[in-house]
């Protein structure tokens, strides 16, 4: 592709927005990304080269996984077409143009994003045990949705939450809360899950104070954040009615959850039975594993990381932590979403890619929703092409948690 300039007619723009029959071409998807990603320009040259242009398209496809499409790793002219109808229609409804503060279509918060009633509300003792929280203007107690971060258990943060997903939220009637959570290279599992639970429960002991309605709380999250919001849903009530603590007292039930690339299991004889197929012939096993605080070893580190002396302990320990374990009849809907389709080629490219690929791939959510189905537990599954019955979380959660709904 040819370097371009960045100026942008105002007959594109009309197209772009209104143009349903309009395809784009290499050079305008490169004038649009200048115009809202100026970031993306990297050598600050005006112009979008090869390279830059590929590394956005990798960026894109690591933040949106669903603009992907045909799952082959890449994005196509119509597939771009889509992706940036969807940026500059968000981004026109939020009534800001400026660019992000961070990473591809954003990992900060926007200008126009709302700050917190209330933020870095710590409960705990840790400097991870904080949240954010926006509550909904509303005379009546509000439902409350809880997001939990992804990350592999070792890294991101409560300001990984779209301030778009917040403004949606907000506007619908619904309080929306971040929280952060030790990683795993300090504190071993389970302690990122115990977190949670502790969040969970600090912001309903707070419900008088902030307007909430305690028997309307959900959680979402992807990837460790889906872990952990599953974990909550399919767990028995953690409250402890005997504690002198009186936010462990509290309930830790969710009313609803809703998950992005979620590992419904973290169990060794899942990822040998379901993964491990999908990766062909001549690819090591190697590639799921990655290196944790100097160690090498697959065995070491799952027992690093699950804080065990032995392989049996983290066989215990991941029974207990796994959603395909805990689903029982009682517990409360969930809509899972991923960014391929059961029958997605595997992509093409590097290892961490590959890797990526793999340990988000749809197979967690088609065996846990086969198990939800057989107990009776409403279980929404969304990936290109599956026709499920709500577009977003967002849409998920106004059905669940609005009351008439």
């Amino acid at each position: 592709m040819k370097k371009i300039a960045l100026n942008v007619s105002f007959i594109f723009f009309v197209c772009i927005l209104y143009g349903p029959t309009f395809s784009l071409a290499e050079n305008i998807f490169a004038e649009k990304i200048l115009e809202y990603f100026p970031q993306a320009d990297v050598n600050k040259d005006g112009v979008l080269s090869d390279e830059e242009e590929a590394a956005v398209s990798r960026r894109a496809i690591q933040r949106y996984p669903k603009a992907d499409v045909d799952g082959d790793g890449s994005l196509s002219d119509k597939e771009k077409e889509q992706l940036l109808k969807r940026v500059v229609a968000l981004r026109k409804r939020m009534n800001d143009t400026s660019p992000p503060s961070g990473g591809f279509f954003g990992s900060g918060k926007s200008k126009s994003g709302r700050k917190p009633s209330f933020d870095n509300v710590k409960y705990g003792e840790n400097e991870r045990n904080v949240f954010d929280i926006w509550l909904a203007d509303s005379e009546t107690p509000t439902p409350l949705a809880v997001y939990i971060h992804g990350g592999g258990f070792k890294g991101g943060s409560k300001e990984k939450l779209k301030v778009e997903k917040i403004a949606a939220l907000l506007d619908a009637g619904i309080s929306v809360a971040a929280i952060n959570y030790r990683f795993v290279t300090t504190d071993p599992l389970p302690t990122a899950h115990h977190d949670a639970r502790r969040a969970i429960q600090f912001m309903r002991s707070k419900a008088d104070e902030w307007n909430i309605d305690t028997n309307r709380v959900a959680a979402f999250g992807g990837s460790a954040g889906a872990q952990i919001c599953m974990w909550l849903a399919y767990s028995d009530d953690m409250a402890d009615a005997t504690s002198d603590d009186p936010v462990e007292q509290e309930s830790t039930r969710l009313l609803c959850v809703a998950t992005a690339g979620g590992q419904t299991s973290a169990e060794r004889d899942f990822y040998i039975d379901n993964i491990l197929p999908l990766m062909g012939e001549n690819v090591p096993i190697e590639v799921l594993v990655k290196s944790f605080n100097g160690e090498n070893d697959p065995e070491e580190i799952r027992m690093k990381m699950w804080g065990a002396d032995s392989l049996e302990e983290v066989d215990e320990a991941t029974r207990k932590c796994s959603a395909l374990r805990l689903i029982s009849p009682d517990d409360p809907p969930i809509f899972m979403s991923y960014g391929m389709a059961p029958d997605a080629k595997k992509p093409s490219g590097d290892k961490d890619r590959l890797r990526g690929w793999l340990i988000h791939h749809v197979v967690f959510g088609t065996k846990l929703k086969e198990k939800a189905d057989e107990l009776g537990v409403e279980a929404d599954l969304s990936y290109p092409g599956s026709g499920s019955k709500y577009p977003s979380d967002v849409a998920f959660f106004r059905d669940k948690l609005l009351e008439g709904n």
